[in-house]
This record gives structure tokens, sequence and C-alpha cells, in this order.
């Protein structure tokens, strides 16, 4: 009986416990909401689908990780910024003076403020880059590939502005 209660008395204090924190891993606080706006391309090669996909990839995270609510504006976390370079760079040449491997990168700046805590926010420049055998071609991967950074990117974000990494 002991037993049961005492595992009844922890449930109701965890249940009970409202400090903002995410079994996922992000402290938000005492914030409640969050803006995430668009974040423009301005990097000289366009993707065009770039900026849609890592602003909802931004959301996706946050929504599916902590219990804040979104609001279009004005909220207690907000995200803004600009994706400012995507590129493509060759990385490694053959015996025959062709890219062996080709690598593209993303690079994001991020303004994060924190409305509650303003000591917690931050400006900062995130990237990520992937490889691929140039015997493809970048419409070949692109897609995967920017799915993958864009998910990384979204968590390095995540972990620096509520996990604190």
């Amino acid at each position: 009986m002991k037993r049961f209660l005492g595992w009844a008395v922890f449930f109701f204090v965890l249940v009970g416990c409202t400090g903002g924190y995410s079994f996922a891993g992000g402290d938000v606080g005492l914030a409640k909401t969050i803006t995430i706006n668009q974040f423009p391309n301005y990097a000289d090669l366009v993707n065009p689908t770039l900026s849609q996909e890592f602003t909802e990839g931004l959301r996706d995270i946050f929504i599916a990780r902590t219990d804040l609510v979104a609001e279009s504006e004005g909220g207690d976390l907000i995200f803004e910024g600009s994706i400012t370079d995507y590129r493509i760079q060759y990385i490694s040449a053959q015996s025959n003076e062709t890219a062996a491997q080709n690598r593209l990168s993303i690079t994001v700046n991020v303004i994060f403020t924190n409305q509650i805590e303003p000591e917690k926010s931050f400006e900062k420049k995130f990237s990520r880059y992937k490889d691929y055998d140039s015997d493809f071609s970048l419409t070949q991967v692109e897609e995967g590939l920017v799915t993958e950074m864009i998910e990384e990117l979204a968590e390095d974000i995540f972990n620096r502005s509520v996990v604190n990494w």
C-alpha cells in the first residue's frame, strides 16, 4: 500500500509541475507562445522552396517538442532571420581532374528574441552541409539533402535557444 501511495504522489507531483519543461528536451521557462517569422532566402543560388521548407521545419520542431502555442506575431519567443548562403562546392578531385564529390551547404542567420528572459536572446549563424558523389546531379540528390540539413539546422537552433547548448 505504501508503495502504491508513493507512486501515486510521485505521479501527481509530476503531472502537477508546470515549469515549462518538456520531456523532449526543451525548457521554455514561462513562455507560452512562439512566433516564427518567414526566413527569406537571400543566397546567391536560390532554391525556390527552401524558405518555406526551412520555416516550416523550424516551426515543426518547436510545436512537436514543446507546449508552446504558435502565434503569427508577438509571441513570448520570436524567431526571425534569413537564409544567407546556399552553395555547391567541389571538394575532391579524381585523377582526371574532375570532381569526385560535391558539397551542398546552407547557412541561416537567426535572430532569437526571448521576451520573458531577454538575456537568453541571441543572433547567430547556423550552417550545415552534406557531401554527395559527383556522379549524381544536384537535382537528383537535392531534395533529400535539403530535408536532412533542415532537420539538423532546426535541431541546432532548438538546442541553442531552449536547451541552452
